[in-house]
């Protein structure tokens, strides 16, 4: 009984002291996680404020005022920029989702010959350096005689942002029950409509994760596209790449503000529909 309860002091001890090693320890993750999100995000927050500045100097706070966003919608250049980068990102995302998605339904559901060598053609454009296949792409299209300009910044989006497409799309066949295509057809669905119904609202989400990967990718996409820009096919970030030669000023921080504000509403757009989806297949259960 008296070596019980010269123990039971010491174990209480290692149980405290445990307890505390254990506070300590969470206190220190949450304190590296906030600090690497700081890290991360707090230049983008210094962005966003500056591109609120009064004065011309980005360094120097001169009061709140919304004349570097004015100057920028009535730079003419700015905003031809904008709309051949909005061309490229819309038809460059709805080819590359279109052809991503009937690639990774062929890559995932069925067995060719050729299956092995295609699927590591596929990550090339993920794996190879950016500037490696801006200079094939631009070879490519100096020895087809394809004249530089939108056309050939469409052409060279679509060739990576594929890759990207099949790779989401395909990670969501993966997860899918196939038992519920399997179940349609036993209620004699036919498989354009079990496909219809069935396979691709279960896709939904994974094409939307790549159409918006795709979009946010060429929509930002500099090293290939200043390869395969021509005369008059200037683009945003070639735009902004031309400015910030001269030096940077506030009217950078506004269209940077711009775009961040643009790729977040499309995020929160995607979880919306994600959410209203989800919705509705439970009221249905």
């Amino acid at each position: 009984m008296s070596a019980r309860a010269a123990g039971a002091p010491s174990l209480q001890g290692v149980a405290r002291c445990g307890s505390r090693l254990g506070r300590i320890m969470r206190l220190m993750f949450t304190a590296n996680g906030l600090m690497s999100y700081l890290f991360l995000y707090a230049p983008i927050l210094v962005l966003v404020i500056f591109s609120f500045n009064a004065s011309r100097f980005v360094t120097d706070w001169a009061g709140f005022s919304l004349r570097w966003y004015a100057k920028l919608f009535d730079d003419a250049a700015m905003m031809a920029a904008l709309k051949n980068s909005l061309i490229v990102a819309f038809a460059s995302t709805l080819v590359s989702t279109l052809f991503g998605t009937m690639t990774a339904l062929a890559m995932e559901r069925y067995e060719f010959f050729g299956k092995l060598g295609l699927d590591a053609l596929l990550y090339l454009p993920i794996i190879i350096p950016e500037i490696s296949m801006a200079v094939m792409l631009l070879l490519f299209f100096i020895l087809a005689r394809i004249p530089l300009g939108i056309t050939t910044i469409i052409i060279s989006h679509i060739a990576f942002n594929i890759s990207f497409v099949t790779v989401v799309v395909r990670a969501r066949l993966a997860g899918m029950d196939r038992q519920l295509e399997e179940a349609a057809q036993d209620l004699y669905a036919n498989e354009l409509k079990t496909f219809w119904r069935v396979t691709l609202p279960l896709m939904m989400p994974g094409i939307l994760a790549g159409a918006l990967m795709a979009f946010t990718l060429s929509l930002d996409d500099f090293v290939i596209t200043f390869f395969t820009a021509g005369v008059g096919s200037t683009t945003l970030p070639l735009r902004i790449y031309s400015m910030v030669k001269l030096g940077i000023t506030p009217e950078i921080n506004a269209v940077s503000t711009v775009l961040i504000a643009a790729s977040m509403t499309l995020v929160l757009f995607s979880l919306l529909l994600q959410r209203e989806r989800r919705t509705e297949k439970v009221r249905n259960i």
